[in-house]
């Protein structure tokens, strides 16, 4: 029953660390990677077997085997990273708090901390996959006539100010930001989109930039991935050392084994 247990605390391991290593490398993947929070494994014992339950009237402490290791949680960092400038006006990295929310063609609406954003040919801002940029209001953010404005700026509040060639402009929406109130309920859907449909924040709760606890809109910079790559390649040794400890593990258990076997034999 010991060697059989062994094993199956190895296999546990085994099978634990490596999403713990997977975790890690997603990390590493993704340093460059606008807006990307980084995220770290967390694991627990499983199941122990009792041999003798403690007793309060014998004086007994309880003798427990533990079966092994199981992955305790996968826990994402949320702090800022730092903003860089592009030079691009219409890139928008937010200092502070809040999302953006863009709109597929479906109507389906995303949270994200990647700014990449530019105008299409209707006028609508949009991100890298072509989703509508939203306004304070929910609405979609366009700018009248795009082709025959000489400029757009985006201000800290968000606001988008377009320029004409006779030197007029023209202030219409401004970008809307959205504060999420439990951001461990973000679920990744890829693009650096986030699902906030779990987290209680609304579409209705979206607001101006600079209000109500929202960060500020940073025009022409956008937010670098908050991955920390020294912590990340002393987390891979750890978590290596660990995979290779499990796999001794069963090396172990299976000689121990092969004994047993032989044993009739000597």
């Amino acid at each position: 029953m010991a060697l059989i247990g062994t094993l199956t605390s190895g296999v546990s391991a085994l099978r634990t660390f490596s999403k713990g290593l997977e975790v890690v490398g997603n990390n590493i993947a993704n340093v460059n990677t606008t807006g990307f929070k980084s995220s770290s494994a967390s694991f627990a014992d499983t199941f122990s077997n009792t041999l003798r339950s403690a007793s309060s009237s014998t004086g007994d402490s309880a003798i427990e085997v533990g079966t092994g290791v199981q992955l305790a949680g996968i826990n994402s960092d949320f702090s800022q990273g730092s903003l860089s400038s592009t030079g691009n006006a219409t890139d928008l990295g937010i200092s502070g708090n809040g999302y953006f929310v863009v709109r597929d063609s479906n109507g389906v609406n995303y949270a994200t901390r990647d700014g990449s954003f530019h105008f299409d040919s209707t006028g609508n801002l949009v991100n890298q996959q072509g989703f509508s940029v939203l306004d304070a209001t929910g609405a979609v953010i366009n700018v009248a006539n795009y082709s025959t404005v000489s400029s757009v700026s985006i201000g800290k509040d968000g606001s988008v100010t377009a320029f004409m060639p006779d030197g007029t402009s023209v202030s219409t929406q401004k970008v809307g930001l959205l504060a999420i109130p439990d951001q461990d309920k973000l679920m990744k859907q890829g693009n650096n989109l986030y699902d906030f449909s779990s987290t209680g924040a609304v579409i209705t709760g979206i607001g101006a930039a600079a209000a109500n606890g929202l960060g500020t809109v940073q025009s022409g910079s956008l937010e670098l991935s908050n991955v920390d790559l020294t912590d990340q390649f002393s987390q891979l040794i750890t978590i290596q050392r660990s995979f290779q400890a499990g796999s001794r593990l069963i090396t172990v258990s299976d000689s121990v084994l092969d004994d047993i076997v032989n044993l009739k034999r000597s």
